[in-house]
């Protein structure tokens, strides 16, 4: 397809190749249902926030972007860029690394900064991985992306997506299936921050609106399903680590080799190895920054009071 973006986003020559390669094949595996793109700014910068079930979600609703002419920018691991071929493909696409644990942590919220100001759409999966809950609900935020929105004042979209996982089962590299699958994209309104601009960023206050972005992905995805969501988020603090567990169920499912074969050759295109795909989750800027100083920290996890 031919994109048609707004004036200050860019349409760079590594977006053009993973867009080329990427695209049909969620043409060929993809039964899309696409809800809410009215709600998408049509020019400016702003943020996209999205829950995160599959290391394919990136390219689920960047499909949806794409044929919305929205080409982003997504936070993404530094490891990727450092994976010869593919590396210079994501670098050349605009992506923004973040360097996990260490010092340069911070540097990616200032280059998805410099992106929002030039009326870039940087994308940030709040929760910084893969979901644990067993259900695949989304889990508790990280901050980074609200910390990135009240900094800017940039407009933040709530999308939720669902059915990747009937291709690419959760914390697996693999797709089992060449039939096509429904999935479903929804973007809602701008997430209502108003009343939290321009105050000073405390825990309490980057915790709230971090809150209110992930219950409107919540919200969204709970109308896709035609499901509650539980009542509260796992927190991974507190309800533990389940992705071991949750990627031997996936890894359990039986898978069309057919399938394999196909994912291979696309691979191949990027220059990728499918053990790249088993850790390549985009993350949310704060999840990846070390422990700093502060006056006044972020409140600890709440307690772990039963889930519903």
């Amino acid at each position: 397809m031919r994109m048609n973006p707004a004036p200050g986003r860019t349409l760079l020559l590594g977006f053009r190749i993973l867009v080329g390669v990427l695209r049909p094949m969620m043409v060929r595996l993809t039964d899309p249902h696409w809800t809410g793109a009215e709600n998408l700014p049509p020019d400016g910068g702003y943020i996209v926030v999205a829950n995160h079930m599959t290391n394919a979600d990136p390219v689920s609703f960047g499909h949806f972007l794409v044929d919305n002419h929205v080409p982003v920018k997504v936070l993404s691991k530094a490891e990727l860029f450092r994976i010869p071929v593919f590396g210079r493909i994501v670098s050349s696409a605009g992506m923004i690394p973040v360097e996990r644990g260490t010092a340069q942590a911070g540097d990616s919220l200032r280059a998805a900064k410099d992106a929002l100001a030039r009326g870039e759409v940087v994308g940030v999966f709040p929760e910084g991985t893969l979901t644990h809950d067993p259900g695949g609900w989304p889990m508790r935020g990280k901050s980074g992306a609200a910390r990135l929105a009240l900094e800017t004042g940039a407009p933040v979209i709530p999308i939720a997506h669902w059915g990747m996982h009937r291709i690419m089962p959760p914390h697996t590299g693999r797709i089992i299936t060449l039939r096509k699958q429904r999935v479903d994209v929804a973007a809602g309104p701008p997430v209502d921050l108003s009343d939290l601009l321009g105050q000073e960023l405390t825990g309490p206050v980057l915790r709230e609106a971090t809150d209110r972005m992930m219950g409107e992905v919540r919200r969204l995805l709970a109308e896709i399903r035609g499901e509650e969501p539980p009542a509260r988020e796992w927190n991974i603090a507190v309800d533990g680590n389940m992705k071991e567990a949750i990627r031997a169920q996936s890894r359990a499912i039986p898978r069309d080799r057919k399938a394999e074969g196909f994912l291979s050759d696309v691979l191949r295109r990027l220059g990728l190895k499918r053990e790249h795909l088993e850790g390549s989750e985009p993350l949310d800027p704060d999840a990846a920054a070390p422990p700093a100083p502060s006056t006044d920290p972020s409140p600890p996890p709440e307690p772990g009071e039963p889930r519903a």
